[in-house]
């Protein structure tokens, strides 16, 4: 690929976030964005565009994601798991230099984190991701080298098994930003 392809953002956000009680992605923060309103924001500011990956029946939350920017795309498998999800966004966006991959329920990771994790692809790492205080967090850019690794995904295990098969590879980025380990479950996370 050469070193002008984009590096696109793919924001998961085909959860059904049961644990919460439904409809997580579409509640306020203490300043009223809503979590996925906040999350995409973040991911915008750092890539040079992004898909959307929502499920089947979320026509709420793809119009909101729609409206901030994003390229909705929906996963009819999505409730098979995260795995699936990244797959299909992985799919519908092919031609790229690769992909920073973040969750929809992460909404505190600042902008300027998530451009130091692309800047990490676009310099040529070909797995990037932030770490707080020794734990690695989100969001992941992948290179477009692991195009077919990612699209054999399944299931609910994401990039987990790309990551661990290839740790060698992982550039790791110290933040000081919480943001990269901190995410919406419950209620209470709040």
């Amino acid at each position: 690929m050469e070193s002008g392809a984009p590096v696109l953002g793919i924001l998961l956000a085909a959860g059904s976030g049961s644990r919460y009680g439904g409809a997580k992605l579409l509640a306020a923060l203490h300043d009223g964005a809503m979590i996925g309103e906040r999350a995409l924001a973040n991911l915008t500011a750092g890539v040079d565009a992004v898909v959307a990956v929502v499920r089947p029946g979320d026509d709420a939350l793809a119009r909101s994601l729609a409206r901030g920017g994003a390229r909705v795309t929906v996963c009819a498998s999505a409730a098979d798991g995260m795995g699936e999800s990244l797959a299909w966004g992985v799919r519908a966006a092919p031609v790229v230099k690769g992909w920073v991959v973040a969750l929809a329920d992460m909404p505190w990771i600042a902008g300027e984190t998530i451009a130091r994790v692309a800047d990490a692809l676009r310099e040529g790492a070909l797995l990037a991701a932030p770490s707080h205080r020794g734990v690695r967090g989100h969001p992941v850019a992948i290179s477009a080298r692991y195009f077919s690794d990612l699209c054999a995904l399944s299931g609910d295990e994401g990039a987990k098994r790309v990551l661990a098969a290839n740790a060698e590879s992982l550039t790791l980025i110290d933040t000081d930003d919480p943001g990269v380990v901190r995410d919406v479950d419950l209620r209470s996370d709040l």
